[in-house]
């Protein structure tokens, strides 16, 4: 799995916008429903892909308010990654994880295929941080 190069999202995917604080606290609120949801879900095999899906939007949701409070959009989710992963270096292994969250949530929604209960339970606890990681980012706590 690989980021998209920050590059060609600049060339091609990130525009200027004007900065919507409006915008970015209803991101923030969704995503802090989306969450509650989810943590709130009694996981099985049956349901695990969709949790795991919410969590992508979450982060996805934060990633755009993220973009949003620089006065960038993005046309793609993999731009969104690679912005986070430019400005974050130091979360490298989050990138990363993100990245495969979009590979399975794409492969879930276009493909029908399910998402690993092992990919869930691995690394929950790693979705959970990310969440965080993106508040503080953002300049909101949880």
């Amino acid at each position: 799995m690989s980021i998209m190069n920050w590059d060609e999202c600049k060339k091609d995917f990130i525009r200027k916008v004007e900065i919507d604080l409006e915008r970015i606290e209803s991101l923030i609120k969704r995503a802090n429903q989306r969450l509650k949801r989810a943590e709130s879900t009694k996981i099985s095999l049956d349901n695990v892909s969709f949790v795991v899906e919410d969590y992508y939007e979450i982060i996805k949701e934060l990633l755009v308010a993220y973009l949003l409070k620089e006065g960038l959009r993005a046309k793609n989710h993999q731009c969104l990654i690679s912005y986070f992963y430019k400005n974050n270096p130091n979360y490298e292994r989050e990138a990363f994880l993100i990245s495969q969250m979009s590979f399975f949530r794409n492969r879930l929604d276009y493909y029908g295929e399910d998402i690993p209960f092992e990919f869930y339970t691995e690394n929950k606890e790693e979705f959970k941080k990310i969440i965080n990681l993106l508040l503080k980012l953002i300049g909101r706590k949880k």
